[in-house]
Parts: C-alpha cells; sequence; structure tokens
C-alpha cells in the first residue's frame, strides 16, 4: 500500500464527516515512482536543480516522462549509481561530488539542488541528509541543498512531492504569533496561482503564501497564526508536518471543477469571517464562467460509466467532480492510499454505495474491468494500451499532473479531458 499508514495520524478539525465504506486489496501493483514528480516540481521552482542520485533506468524514466529532447536544459539531471557503487567496492559520495560541481559550474542561477533519493540509493542505504549537509557547507553561500525520497518503493508517483514538501517545511522559518496568514500547499501552476491569488485579494483574505514558491528562496515563515489550505489531496505528510509547527489545517473539498473551487474559497472566507454577501458577489462571474464552461461538455459525459484504477490518489475528488458535475456513473473508485483526514471534505460528497477500493491486486481490479465495461477507465500508462487493444477506452491519470485542472477558469478544460478519449472513440467509429 501506497502512503505510511503505520505513522501516527493527527486528526484534522473536520466536523461531521461520515465513514466511507471502503474495500482494502493488497498485491500486485502497477504505478509510476516518486522520481516523476521532479518534472512538475522543477517547472514550479524555477531556480532549483533536482539530482536524482540512481540507475540509468531512473535517468529514463524521467527523460521519458518530460519528453525532454537532446539539445534542452532541463533543471534535473541523474548521478548514475555503476555497479562497482552498487556492489560497495566505490564510494558513492566520488560520484556525487562531481555531478554536484559541475551543475553548479554550468548552472551558476541555481540557488537550490535538491538531491533526490531512488530505490538504488535506498537498498545501499547511501545517507543523502548527510551528503546535503556536507555539501551545504562546502557550497555555503552559492548553493542551498536539501534531500528527500523520490523512491517507488512502496509510494506512488505523487507521494514525491508530498515527500519533497515535508522537506521543504522543516526549513521554514518560525513566525510570530500576532502574524496572520493563508499557506496554500501543494504545486500550482502558475496561471493558477494567480488566478488564486486575485481572488484571495478580492476576498480580503491574507496574506497569501504559496508552497512550493516559484523561487526555492522565498522561504515563508509558519507559526501558530498561520492557517494552510492543501490544493492536493496526496500531501498528508506536509499537512502533518505543518500541523506540528503549530499551523492550523482549513478542511475543504479541492479545489477541482467550479462546485469544488467554490467550496474551497468557501472555506478560506470562512476562516478569514468574509460576509457571505461578499463571497458570493466576488466568485459570481468566475463561478458563472466555470458553471458554462462544464455545461459545454456534459453532455458528452452525461450517463457515462466511469472506472478510475489507483494511481494518483486525485481519484476521490476527480470522481466527485465527474459524478456530481458531469452526470458521470461512478462504478469503481480506486486509490493507491486513502488518507481520509485529507479527503474527509471529499468523501461524503459521494453517492452512496460507490464502489470504494484502496491499495490494488492489479488481476483482480482488470478482471472487474473487464466485467463492468466501463465506457471509460482512468489509469497509468502501463495499463492503458492493453485495455484500448480490448475495446476499452481509457485516460492516461498521469496527464492530469502536467495540466492546469485546479480553479474556476480550468473547470471546462477538466472536463473536456474526459470527453476527448470518448470523442476520439465516436470519430473513428468504435
Amino acid at each position: 500500500m501506497s502512503g505510511h499508514p503505520s505513522q501516527a495520524a493527527v486528526a484534522l478539525p473536520v466536523p461531521g464527516c461520515t465513514e466511507p465504506r471502503v474495500t482494502q486489496e493488497r498485491g500486485q501493483r502497477a504505478v509510476f515512482c516518486g522520481l516523476t514528480s521532479i518534472i512538475w516540481l522543477h517547472r514550479k521552482i524555477q531556480d532549483a536543480f533536482f539530482l536524482v542520485v540512481g540507475s540509468r533506468t531512473c535517468a529514463h524514466l524521467i527523460q521519458s516522462a518530460a519528453g525532454v529532447m537532446i539539445f534542452a536544459e532541463p533543471r534535473f539531471a541523474t548521478a548514475v549509481l555503476q555497479d562497482r557503487d552498487l556492489a560497495g567496492i566505490a564510494d558513492c559520495n566520488d560520484e556525487l561530488d562531481r555531478v554536484v560541481a559541475q551543475v553548479i559550474e554550468r548552472r551558476p542561477e541555481i540557488k537550490t539542488i535538491f538531491l533526490v533519493s531512488s530505490c538504488p540509493s535506498e537498498v545501499i542505504k547511501l545517507d543523502l541528509a548527510n551528503a546535503a549537509q556536507r555539501l551545504g557547507g562546502h557550497y555555503a553561500g552559492r548553493v542551498r541543498f536539501a534531500e528527500y525520497s523520490g523512491s517507488g518503493i512502496e509510494t506512488t508517483f505523487t507521494q514525491g512531492e508530498d515527500s519533497c514538501l515535508k522537506g521543504l517545511v522543516a526549513d521554514l522559518p518560525k513566525a510570530p504569533a500576532d502574524r496572520r496568514s493563508l499557506l496554500i500547499v501543494g504545486t500550482l501552476p502558475d496561471i493558477v496561482e494567480d488566478q488564486f491569488s486575485r481572488l484571495f485579494g478580492e476576498l480580503g483574505v491574507g496574506p497569501v503564501h504559496f508552497l512550493p514558491a516559484r523561487s526555492s528562496t522565498d522561504l515563508v515563515a509558519v507559526g501558530p497564526d498561520t492557517s494552510f489550505l492543501l490544493a492536493q489531496p496526496y500531501l498528508g505528510e506536509t499537512a502533518r508536518a505543518l500541523l506540528k509547527r503549530g499551523a492550523r489545517a482549513i478542511s475543504a473539498p479541492f479545489p477541482l471543477g467550479a462546485e469544488g473551487t467554490r467550496e474551497w474559497l468557501r472555506a478560506a472566507a470562512n476562516a478569514w469571517d468574509v460576509a457571505p454577501e461578499r463571497f458570493e458577489q466576488v466568485i459570481a462571474a468566475p463561478l458563472a464562467r466555470a458553471e458554462r464552461a462544464v455545461a459545454r461538455q456534459r453532455e458528452a459525459l452525461r450517463g457515462k460509466r466511469i472506472s478510475f484504477l489507483p494511481d494518483s490518489q486525485l481519484e476521490i475528488p476527480l470522481a466527485r467532480f465527474l459524478q456530481r458535475e458531469c452526470g458521470m456513473q461512478l462504478l469503481e473508485v480506486g486509490t493507491p492510499y486513502l488518507d481520509q483526514q485529507m479527503s474527509a471534505a471529499e468523501l461524503p460528497l459521494l453517492p452512496g454505495g460507490v464502489r470504494i477500493t484502496e491499495g490494488q491486486d492489479l488481476d483482480r481490479q482488470l478482471d472487474r474491468v473487464r466485467a463492468d465495461r466501463p465506457d471509460l477507465t482512468v489509469c497509468g500508462l502501463g495499463i492503458a494500451n492493453p485495455l484500448e487493444a480490448e475495446g476499452l477506452r481509457t485516460k492516461w491519470s498521469i496527464e492530469l499532473m502536467f495540466t492546469p485542472i485546479q480553479g474556476f477558469d480550468q473547470a471546462g478544460d477538466l472536463a473536456e479531458l474526459f470527453t476527448r478519449p470518448l470523442n476520439r472513440q465516436n470519430r473513428l467509429g468504435f
């Protein structure tokens, strides 16, 4: 099972949450590893470099996921562990130091280097925390070093971001008790961040900061008067790290679709005692645009049957959006790890009796998909092609991580991502 369910849970203040009926499955899984999250993290944190300490397979995975051409200058790379490193014959830190020096020489604008562990580096117990501390001392004043795990062992690919942001929380300065602020947690495309900033400003909520920020050196202070609002459902460890720092959680549905965005903003407005009339006035126009945009896609989606195979941990809020706003029928909502504290505001919005599965037994889930014959199956890349060959339409879940989907102005685009494979089916005459 992905996630860290054995760790002590810190209850988020969510009154009235109903307990869903969840079936847990254990068996063969098919998910990307957390290294994939580097693709959207490096786009967001514009002065950071992500250095994976791993094998050539790790390097090929990231190159393939990013679609980087050979003449591009991406801000990520791999310090490749050779056979001698894996056998304990060579000192892995020598290769790490060499690559770090090369990165700093070639990219003098880089302010932070993230050392990202992988399955190979964790199997041989390479201590990247000590390496980051050692390199930080050597390059003090020039480059800051941080480390986190992008390993695919017992995790799914979005948890790389959770691990990265959890590490950033530990480095945030302490805010004084009388400095109230709102922290939006989760990587958002710049265009979405700008839209949310404008809406919060019009509502009088703030000051508002974002984690991660566009600059790695923009370290927002956190203290007892910091409230935080999650923009992504897979950031449970980051949320718990913020709670331990004294920050307070605001529970809300996630900002997917018109309804989700409205309730997400409403939760922040309520925490800032914004008058209901003021709230409705500020969101009226963007909400109306979002509802019209979703309505244009609804005819193609209404009544269509959909199944989610576990992959991204976005499955619960996506299912809520597609069922409530687009009229789709949920057959199965599978998620790699269901953190019920993070999803407490979402779960009661799902229809009663929906089949929710946590974890994965791949063969059994594929058997159910073949028996259900849904109109659309949301799944990982490795599963999509075989299902397409069997005449089942699919949607790649990882595409939802590379596309702006949060907020009012993206609600129609989000719905359209699910109409495209159905329209393609109609055009091809399947």
